[in-house]
């Protein structure tokens, strides 16, 4: 399906009516990649400025239209993000029409500053209280949000594109997916007042946010902002930062971490948000949902190869290995609650 969505983009030569859409010289884009997108940058009058263009398979252009109108409320109130652009003819979002689907073409500024990579961001305490703050502040903010078209809306979030497809894990699987109908169940379950839950960023690994010299956080792709808890953003965070820790030896290294995220977050998040304990401690179930979404895109990653013969990384597949017993299991990456 993706090298088909592929074959359309380069046919179609969609990046070049895209660009003429934005007035940018499509000799002038460099493409820096995407998963579900087509991802380019370029520059203009000495800024750095993001061309983005979405399968229309992927999201509809409401919903693209309502990431937007996320973002520019949460920079309206405040928030450091990456805004969009509006295009040569005055709209936030340009849909290109083609016999086989459409695409939907949106401009963003480019975050300042620069991303924080491994191991870095293992020993940054300065920017998870700072995560935390800014994640605060969005959820604050978040319970005030309401769209008043309706039309135009982002999913909840078991329609998140993987836990939608996790038909793509092969047969053999079985015990993951018995994991995965008890975590939506749980989920399920859990009450959504306005206190704890409403619009999140859904993504925000160190992959997503750049930071200032200043240690200022701007955030960057809100392409799976959805309806969800609130402590699911704080799940997403901490996951990225215990699972480069393997096997039982890294434990340790997970809880400590773990910990140590905690601390430094919850002082950040608690300047701008409060959130009760209960949820805090339903951080675990959260854990086991993202390392679900992340083992399912490994499989789609590869065309469901459960050998995953055309990686080299090691260190990848003894990820896949851990996980897979981890789920297999029902049990969180880490449990420090």
């Amino acid at each position: 399906m993706e090298k088909a969505i592929k074959d359309i983009f380069d046919q179609q030569d969609i990046m070049r009516i895209a660009a003429s859409r934005y007035g940018i010289n499509p000799d002038e884009l460099t493409y820096i990649g995407g998963f579900q997108n087509f991802v380019y940058e370029y520059q203009r009058s000495g800024g750095l400025y993001i061309l983005r263009i979405t399968p229309g398979m992927h999201r509809t252009a409401e919903q693209v239209r309502a990431e937007l109108d996320w973002i520019m409320y949460l920079t309206g109130n405040g928030i450091s993000a990456s805004g969009p652009i509006l295009s040569a003819e005055g709209n936030w979002t340009e849909v290109i029409e083609t016999p086989e689907m459409c695409f939907i073409a949106a401009c963003f500024d480019k975050a300042h500053g620069n991303r924080i990579g491994y191991p870095e961001c293992l020993n940054d305490n300065a920017t998870y209280e700072e995560l935390g703050r800014i994640t605060g502040k969005m959820h604050a903010l978040a319970k005030r949000y309401d769209n008043e078209d309706a039309t135009v809306r982002r999913h909840d979030w078991n329609l998140n594109y993987y836990l939608q497809n996790i038909d793509i894990l092969p047969p053999s699987h079985h015990r993951v997916k018995e994991t995965y109908y008890s975590i939506i169940e749980t989920i399920h379950k859990f009450p959504k007042g306005r206190d704890a839950y409403g619009l999140i960023h859904g993504d925000m690994g160190f992959g997503n946010f750049h930071v200032s010299e200043q240690g200022e956080i701007t955030l960057f792709d809100f392409d799976e902002a959805q309806y969800s808890w609130f402590v699911e953003d704080f799940a997403i965070q901490l996951y990225y930062l215990v699972y480069v820790y393997g096997g039982d030896e890294g434990r340790a290294s997970r809880e400590e971490q773990a910990l140590r995220f905690m601390h430094h977050f919850m002082e950040g998040y608690s300047r701008e948000n409060t959130l009760d304990d209960y949820w805090l401690k339903q951080i675990p179930v959260f854990l086991k949902l993202r390392e679900l979404i992340v083992y399912i895109g490994a499989y789609r990653n590869f065309d469901g190869d459960e050998s995953f013969s055309a990686s080299d990384n090691e260190w990848f597949k003894d990820w896949v290995r851990e996980s897979r017993e981890r789920l297999e299991h029902n049990e969180p990456i880490v449990n420090v609650w």
